[in-house]
């Protein structure tokens, strides 16, 4: 784990509204060496004003813990923020001319990256052609990422510069072929622009009220010093915290992991793709393709992992969303299990990310193996419902049963949110919006319990009870935010209306009904030294 050194001061917060469950009347909180010393009213600020290096006037604004992104890829989030950003993108024919402008712009650039199409939300649906990319790159070395990153287009240049026999036939590259290409283009990035990046990522995550961020590296994902580089630099600089997963197999990754700074062999060791670009693993054939996906690893591959980071002391974590990668993971973990006591694999914490398609059996598993479930709510908001994405690739029925929050919560499932950015944005409030209003109403959570999820439970995925959540000794990572009235948001208004009585005790969070707008962070402070600051404030 990697923050910045400086030695932080010691702060009065007071005349706001803190969330805190030691009190959840508070108004005030004070901060001192980097931990929560003491939470209160504001009548007993008053002992504390003349001992302090700083009081900050809140103004009626919310404190809260600082949000954790238990699911990134840094320095691709940062390439999409400065380089070429196709999401918005309406069509085929809009998203060549941002390559065109783009090309224009960046004459110096080795590779021109861009990222974040998706042919489905295009009138015809169909991706560009290899010939299409290389006029509208003017033949240059050029690689789309698809915006869930597991499939890529590329022109002819970039084509030519990997190793190997790729082929040339038209469409996106999956599996190893977009992975070498994938590599030759990332290997084609300066230090600068790499730093650069990362950089932008973080300073982007600090301006949201994020703490933390779970950097899902290996060496099917980004390099070796890319990774590296990441830990050097959130040491180096004030920022959010970075904790490190390497996703390698086996012995040679649970090495790497420890040579790199890692705390888990874990992460984006695929057990699938996605589902975007039909390589998610599923049990039954996909509704708009005659086959079922990629398998990467099987159940045994997976014992194996596990039983080895288990004995190491390491994390191990997959990740899995179609059905039967779920199933294999389950499969592999439980084997892992018997071999080496239950017990002694729940202490672990393995995780499984994504986890997109579960069962009523493979929930149940996930909490008698006690694996993590580290998942991204804003997934449903961008591909759920009837005519989203996931209706297209699954059928309606079965793209129902996706994403389904509330039944890990009631089986006792740790969850731990993230964004998987650059897949959907760093967005920690709308992620925790996409939570409560899922577009299937059974899989809704509270927003109490997104927010949980989204503070400590990434938290909780590293090993770490004691953090994200404001009480005296825990780590004073916390975000300050300009809001209105705070409520009490859940599925059942019996619970709801409870909650809001004072007799609860239950604190209040921003309202986050849809079309409401979002909490704007005012500043945000990481182990008890500052690391943004609106603007103005």
């Amino acid at each position: 784990m990697s923050e910045s050194t400086a030695q932080p001061k010691t702060v009065l917060l007071r005349r706001g509204e803190v969330h805190s469950p030691a009190d959840p009347f508070a108004t005030a909180m004070v901060v001192e060496r980097g931990q929560v010393a003491w939470v209160g009213s504001e009548g007993a600020a008053d002992a504390f004003a003349d001992g302090v290096d700083e009081v900050v006037d809140l103004d009626g604004a919310l404190v809260t813990p600082a949000f954790t992104d238990a699911h990134v890829h840094t320095t691709a989030t940062g390439h999409a923020l400065t380089g070429l950003d196709l999401s918005g993108a309406p069509s085929l024919e809009a998203a060549l001319a941002l390559v065109r402008d783009f090309a224009a712009a960046r004459p110096d650039d080795r590779v021109l990256l861009g990222h974040g199409w998706d042919a489905a939300r295009w009138p015809g649906g169909r991706p560009p052609t290899r010939a299409e990319l290389d006029e509208a790159a003017g033949g240059r070395p050029l690689y789309l990422s698809r915006i869930d990153v597991h499939s890529a287009v590329v022109s002819t240049a970039l084509l030519d510069m990997a190793p190997g026999d790729l082929g040339t036939a038209d469409g996106p590259l999956v599996a190893d072929a977009h992975h070498a290409v994938r590599a030759t283009a990332l290997a084609s990035i300066t230090p600068a622009q790499r730093i650069e990046a990362q950089r932008a990522a973080l300073a982007r995550a600090a301006s949201l009220g994020i703490g933390t961020v779970h950097e899902c590296g290996g060496p099917d994902i980004s390099s070796e010093d890319d990774f590296a580089g990441l830990l050097r630099l959130a040491a180096e600089e004030p920022g959010p915290r970075v904790v490190g997963y390497w996703a390698e197999p086996a012995e040679e990754g649970i090495a790497r992991a420890r040579e790199l700074g890692a705390i888990g062999a874990a992460g984006d060791l695929f057990v699938d793709g996605a589902l975007g670009s039909h390589t998610a693993c599923l049990h039954e054939p996909y509704a708009d393709a005659a086959h079922t996906g990629t398998a990467y690893l099987d159940a045994a591959a997976v014992a194996a992992h596990v039983v080895a980071c288990t004995e190491a002391g390491l994390q191990a974590g997959f990740h899995a969303i179609g059905d039967a990668a779920v199933s294999a993971v389950v499969e592999g973990v439980r084997a892992a299990a018997e071999k080496l006591g239950l017990a002694r694999v729940r202490a672990a914490r393995h995780r499984v990310e994504h986890a997109e398609m579960l069962t009523p059996e493979t929930v149940a598993a996930f909490a008698e193996l006690g694996l993590t479930a580290s998942v991204q709510p804003a997934f449903d908001a961008l591909w759920g419902g009837e005519d989203g994405m996931y209706a297209q690739r699954l059928g309606v029925e079965r793209a129902r049963t996706l994403n389904p929050f509330a039944a890990l919560l009631r089986a006792g499932v740790p969850l731990a949110f993230g964004s998987d950015s650059p897949v959907t944005p760093l967005d920690p409030w709308g992620t925790v919006r996409a939570a409560a209003f899922h577009r299937t109403p059974g899989h809704r959570v509270s927003v109490r319990a997104a927010f949980t999820a989204h503070t400590r439970g990434g938290w909780r995925a590293i090993g770490r009870d004691d953090a994200g959540v404001l009480v005296p000794g825990a780590p004073a990572d916390y975000a300050v935010w300009r809001t209105d009235e705070l409520v009490v948001q859940a599925p059942d208004d019996r619970v709801a209306r409870w909650s809001t009585d004072p007799r609860s005790g239950t604190p209040g969070l921003p309202d986050l009904s849809p079309g409401r707008e979002l909490p704007v962070c005012l500043r945000t402070v990481v182990g008890g030294r500052t690391v943004f600051v609106r603007p103005g404030e």
